[in-house]
Formats: C-alpha cells, sequence, structure tokens
C-alpha cells in the first residue's frame, strides 16, 4: 500500500495484480475510507484500488475550504487521482460520494471510466431533507454522540441494529471520537441539500450503475429510478434488504454485482 496527503487529502493506494483498471472508492456523509472495508477483498483481487477521506473528515484536513459544494468534492476526487498518478479510473460512491461521482462526470469527463452510484440523487428531495433535519437538530442541540446514536436508525434495518447492538456500541464509540467538527457536518449535510444536475443527467455518457435498497429509509429508492430515467447509460439494480448500508449488511451481495458491472458483465 502506498499513502500520501495532497492538499490536505488523505488518500492510499492498494495495488492489486498488474495492468488493472484503477477504482477511487468515495464514501458517504461520514467521509471515512473506512466505510469500504467489506468491499476491499473482493475489489483489490482484481483492481487497483484507491482510497482517501473527504475533505474535512477522517485523516484528512478536519477544516473545508470556502467553496464547500458537491462540485468541491468532485474536484477532491481529482486531486486525489492526481496526487496518485492516475489519469482515468472507476468511480464508485455512496450517497454523498455518489453525487460526487455525478459531478465528477459532468465536470471531469475523461477522468472516469465506470460509475457507481450508491444510494445517490439528482435533485433536493423533501423525504431526504427532512431525515438531515432531524439530524442536524439532534447535532446541533445535543452534539456527536446523539447524532452517533442516533445514526445507526437511518443506516441499517431494524433487525440488524437488533442483532449487532454490541458490535454498533463499539463501532459508536469510535465514532464519536472521530466526529468532524459539527460546522464542518453541516456544511457537509447543506452542500449534499443544494445539489441538484437533474436537468443534466442526459450530458453523463458514461455506463452508471445504479445501486439501492428496497428499505432504505434515508434515500428511498424512487431518487435512484429517477437517476436512470434521466442517465442515458444506467443500469437500476435494487436489493430487497440491507438499508441505506447494504454495502455493510449484505456486502456479499453487492459485491458481486459491484464487481460484476466493473467487468463489463453486466
Amino acid at each position: 500500500m502506498n499513502a500520501g496527503t495532497t492538499d490536505g487529502l488523505c488518500w492510499e493506494v492498494h495495488d492489486g495484480p498488474a495492468d488493472v483498471p484503477s477504482v477511487i472508492l468515495s464514501a458517504g456523509l461520514g467521509g471515512s475510507a473506512a466505510f469500504w472495508s467489506p468491499q476491499m477483498q473482493a475489489l483489490t483481487e482484481r483492481f487497483r484500488v484507491i482510497l482517501y477521506d473527504h475533505r474535512g473528515t477522517g485523516r484528512s484536513d478536519r477544516s473545508l475550504k470556502p467553496d464547500t459544494s458537491v462540485a468541491a468534492m468532485a474536484q477532491d476526487i481529482v486531486t486525489v487521482l492526481d496526487a496518485t498518478e492516475t489519469p482515468r479510473a472507476h468511480l464508485v460512491g455512496h450517497a454523498a460520494g455518489g453525487n460526487a461521482g455525478l459531478q465528477l462526470a459532468l465536470d471531469h469527463r475523461d477522468r472516469l471510466h465506470r460509475l457507481v452510484v450508491v444510494n445517490g440523487w439528482s435533485r433536493p428531495d423533501p423525504h431526504v431533507a427532512r431525515c438531515f433535519a432531524a439530524r442536524t437538530r439532534l447535532l446541533e442541540a445535543f452534539g456527536p454522540a446523539a447524532y452517533v446514536e442516533a445514526q445507526a436508525l437511518f443506516l441499517y434495518p431494524p433487525d440488524w441494529i437488533s442483532q449487532n447492538d454490541a458490535t454498533l456500541r463499539i463501532s459508536d464509540a469510535h465514532h464519536v471520537e472521530t466526529f468532524p467538527r459539527p460546522d464542518v457536518m453541516l456544511a457537509r449535510i447543506n452542500a449534499l441539500l443544494a445539489f441538484d444536475v437533474d436537468a443534466r443527467l442526459a450530458d453523463i455518457p458514461h455506463p452508471v450503475l445504479v445501486s439501492a435498497s428496497a428499505d432504505d429509509m434515508l434515500v428511498p429508492p424512487r431518487l435512484s429510478r429517477r437517476l436512470v430515467e434521466g442517465l442515458p447509460n444506467a443500469t437500476l439494480d435494487v436489493v430487497r434488504y440491507g438499508g441505506h448500508a447494504f454495502t455493510a449488511t449484505v456486502p456479499d451481495v453487492f459485491n458481486a454485482r459491484l464487481i460484476a458491472f466493473l467487468l463489463g458483465d453486466v
């Protein structure tokens, strides 16, 4: 593994077999590269994998630049691609990372091969806004610990939470310790709520896998169907179960479909 920090962005490169395509992974609102741990073995067996922590999160610079937006998140992806000497890559993005991938496809078309958008959206949505408003009020009124404790309710199915409570409590403690500054988290939420490329989806020519879960209560699958309706070269894949974080709750299901798409079998 090679690692470094460029313009405040902490990145890692995991080399796969010789002469294989590169895949860059972009996490959701939490921004941490560790989100993709359930995908790493499956991906590194076949690809050169690039991970990074979003600006303001994880090991990256814990502050944000003044122009906080999804377009700025896409520009950060370009920064990481340049730093890792990657002319072009597949991109797999979850929620915020998927939206940044859509923006990357519009702003830097030549840097992208295939795009995977997991639980993303193309324009502001009232349901998503209500969920973010509740999380924002928790953070502002009670701080990171309350925000993190409630986070599982938005991410995972109820039975999965019950069956994994002990593990989640350990994870929650770690997330509280590493939580971004509240002003950073609120700025990232506002950037996502302002994101709107709905009228420009037809300008994205890349093959896109739009991946969703039928029981996602944070980003309903109808928003993924909206993406597929607007993208000229998209495939919709909806898993039956797994919640917003189905990449972690049913990783084998997600990984199989992800690999097939990146290899061009879908």
